[in-house]
């Protein structure tokens, strides 16, 4: 007898918290990317990564998403050892990785439809994603058929369709032109808002990192630094000597 599952479309749902203890981050065989990390990431904060190119800033994220085990240490989910992918955890690429056959609004039901919630539900739910992320009218369309912003939006719409507690994001932005990007982390802001998502996001924008962070970690270097808020894209004078210390540390 199958089961089904319904998710109500506007319930907050707390996020996950995310650590790793004495972690070292690489593949089999050869010798660790990263090495005795430890973090902690807390319930529905923003933490942007950054570093150089090699530093490891993938690799992190694939060990958050369960799809890479740490080679010592340990990451975790609130507490509990992460062993393998999860619903509660959705990975958002810089190529948007939709399914070119399936439509829009099917691609956005797909995570939903993977834990059997009633068709009914996933329309309602591909429908109200549709409509933040302003693509209403475009339900229908294959993915060829949309700019590479669109598909960026549906791509975050189908991440967040399936209400994950964490959202893991690896330089999703950096293939758009400056003012699409602008308009999507405007939006990402706006929809985590409402989510209380918990979200690592790499990038290696450091104008974007203190735009989208609570926090700020610096791979290479080895540190968290706190960004001030309110979030705000004129507050040049107050990350002035922070953007200092992140570009030194690249």
């Amino acid at each position: 007898m199958s089961t089904t599952t319904t998710l109500p479309v506007t319930t907050t749902r707390t996020g996950a918290e995310l650590a790793l203890h004495r972690a070292e981050l690489g593949h089999a065989g050869v010798p660790p990317v990263l090495g005795e990390l430890d973090l902690r990431v807390t319930p529905g904060e923003v933490l942007t990564v950054v570093g150089p190119s090699g530093c490891g800033k993938s690799t992190l994220l694939r060990t958050l998403a369960g799809l890479l085990p740490p080679l010592a240490g340990e990451a975790t989910q609130d507490g509990q050892p992460i062993r393998r992918p999860g619903a509660d955890r959705a990975l958002v690429f810089q190529h948007d990785a939709l399914l070119p056959w399936r439509t829009v609004r099917a691609n956005i039901e797909l995570p939903l439809a993977i834990r059997r919630v009633p068709r009914t539900e996933r329309r309602r739910a591909a429908a109200d994603w549709l409509d933040r992320v302003e693509l209403s009218g475009h339900a229908g369309r294959l993915p060829h058929q949309l700019s590479g912003g669109q598909r960026q939006r549906v791509q975050l719409a189908r991440a967040l369709a399936g209400r994950p507690r964490a959202v893991l994001m690896d330089e999703p932005f950096g293939a758009l032109d400056a003012h699409t990007r602008s308009g999507m982390q405007d939006l990402l802001v706006d929809i985590l808002r409402d989510t209380g998502a918990t979200v690592v996001f790499v990038t290696h924008d450091v104008d974007e990192a203190l735009y989208l962070g609570d926090r700020i970690a610096l791979l290479a270097a080895g540190q968290v630094l706190d960004v001030p808020h309110p979030r705000r894209r004129d507050a040049a004078s107050a990350t002035t000597a922070l953007r200092r210390r992140i570009l030194a540390s690249l």
